[in-house]
């Protein structure tokens, strides 16, 4: 064994034994309420240099963002760029240094982040299936946390990370970026003041095409890629994909699909303006990985319907496929009685009568996630957070309930289909929306008697205690099986 080997898997065992010895205490069940406000967090002291060290963890796509806005900072320095695929790391390491000057550490495997007691912030950009223990064990290390949406892979996880994150009092910010821009402020309060009326129904719509991503196959792990830290709490398969990066998305083991990849982005907009702390009391949904014949498993397209009581109905819909745009352009709908809200989550938000006629566009500005998230870390102040982790885990999780559905759902024709959605009582035209759907689906050539939609059933929620009523099927479906030693731990051991 080399000597690099044997100082990594020294550093590897102190790090389990540090975060063993944090693993201790019980922790009560947690409610969906954003304002249970914990104990104060202290103020986070600078390092020697008077920076906030930040560790930035994994840095192909997104993460580079998150290094550059912290490099950016006078506040700031950027202490370790840490990713599984060492030729990824290493490049962007070197446009790093000849962009900010100075070369941070860089590191494959994140638990040497974790045992530096000079790293003061956390900035996760990992594949999901990352996303909720690496946000634990910084907590766990005393570490402040920055976690990319969709925060957590399953239900389950996403709560831990809200538990950590009080128990050890740290600040968690999640990457939901939206809450930190006016114009969703504006917009909300124009609800609030009501210029809609009453709000009966959210549409969150992710019209996004992308391209089928080639045939199932048995392909190589890059060179530079530890597999084993890449893997992580998930399984080491056998790719089956041609796009080793990206393309996990479309992979169950890893991603979420099209609607917890963006159409997380719609849901957490649409709570900004309608401010909702509940899992809702039933879903339901359907779609398929129709007309792409390849090796992704994800859905293509969906649709969820969500009653969240008191007269108040959510809908998730993706299209990959090439499509028209949303009605009134609304990646994010909001319907009142009087009138509509829409928006595209770019500039435009714009109030409409209830005819659908612009009336007022309203005021735009944007704002700047992380820099909201380091000022706050900065005054050890949780309230300061634009995005609270619990937000996005309420956010985050309501996609999780919909995919929970989509798998546990069966093959079913236009009839069966109808039998199904007619019924809700929703505010939302369940039989219209499937006719839509399917006559969008024949446009992109697609036969549903040869690929059919798949139907998931309706699934009651227990939302106080985020699980499902008597069906150990869908409740299963929550968290899953991890992979010794990268474990998300429950409640009593965190």
């Amino acid at each position: 064994m080399s000597s690099d080997r044997t100082q990594l898997s020294r550093r590897a065992f102190i790090q389990e034994s540090i975060l063993a010895s944090l693993a201790a205490g019980v922790l009560p069940a947690m409610s969906l309420r954003a304002s249970e406000a914990p104990a104060p967090q202290a103020e986070a002291k600078a390092g020697p240099n008077g920076k906030l060290q930040v560790a930035v963890l994994g840095v192909r796509g997104r993460g580079q963002d998150h290094a550059a806005a912290y490099a950016s900072r006078s506040d700031c320095h950027v202490l370790y760029l840490c990713d599984a695929d060492r030729d990824v790391g290493q490049a962007y390491l070197e446009r790093f240094a000849s962009r900010f000057g100075y070369r941070p550490k860089f590191v494959q495997d994140l638990r040497e982040v974790m045992a530096d007691p000079a790293v003061d912030i956390v900035s996760i950009a990992t594949p999901n299936h990352w996303h909720a223990l690496a946000s634990i064990w910084a907590i766990q290390a005393g570490k402040h946390v920055y976690v990319e949406k969709p925060v957590s892979h399953n239900v389950s996880e996403g709560r831990r990370i809200v538990q950590a994150a009080r128990k050890y009092q740290k600040l968690c910010q999640g990457g939901t970026q939206r809450r930190s821009e006016g114009r969703y402020r504006a917009a909300a309060e124009a609800i609030k003041a009501g210029k809609i009326g009453k709000v009966t129904l959210i549409r969150c719509v992710m019209y996004r095409p992308r391209n089928p991503i080639g045939p199932p196959g048995d392909y190589p792990i890059p060179p530079g890629v530890d597999y084993n830290l890449w893997a992580g709490p998930a399984p080491m398969a056998k790719v089956t994909r041609k796009s080793f990066h990206y393309d996990w998305h479309w992979f169950w083991n890893y991603g979420n699909g099209e609607i917890g990849n963006n159409c997380i982005h719609c849901v957490d907009t649409a709570r900004i303006l309608v401010p909702f702390y509940t899992l809702g009391q039933w879903v339901v949904s359907y779609g398929g990985r129709l007309g792409f014949h390849d090796a992704g498993e994800t859905p293509n397209t969906q649709v969820a319907v969500h009653d969240l009581g008191n007269g108040l109905t959510l809908v998730q819909e993706v299209r990959n496929h090439k499509t028209d745009r949303p009605f009134l352009n609304g990646a994010v709908l909001i319907a009142g009685e009087e009138g509509y809200i829409a928006c595209d989550l770019g500039a435009n938000v714009v109030l409409y009568d209830r005819a659908g006629n612009p009336k007022e566009k309203l005021p735009s500005s944007g704002g700047d996630h992380f820099a909201n998230f380091v000022e706050a870390v900065k005054a050890g102040r949780q309230d300061m957070l634009n995005a609270d982790v619990e937000e996005t885990h309420i956010s985050t999780a309501l996609t999780h309930l919909a995919n929970i559905s989509y798998l546990l759902g069966h093959q079913a024709g236009h009839s069966e289909l109808v039998a199904a959605l007619e019924p809700l009582q929703v505010n939302e035209d369940c039989v219209a929306t499937l006719n839509a759907i399917e006559a969008h689906l024949k446009e992109n050539g697609i036969d549903l008697q040869k690929e059919p939609l798949t139907l998931g059933p309706r699934l009651a929620i227990d939302a106080e205690h985020e699980k499902f009523i008597d069906n150990p099927d869908a409740d299963r479906l929550l968290t899953r099986e991890y992979r010794e030693p990268f474990v998300v731990p429950p409640p009593e051991k965190l």
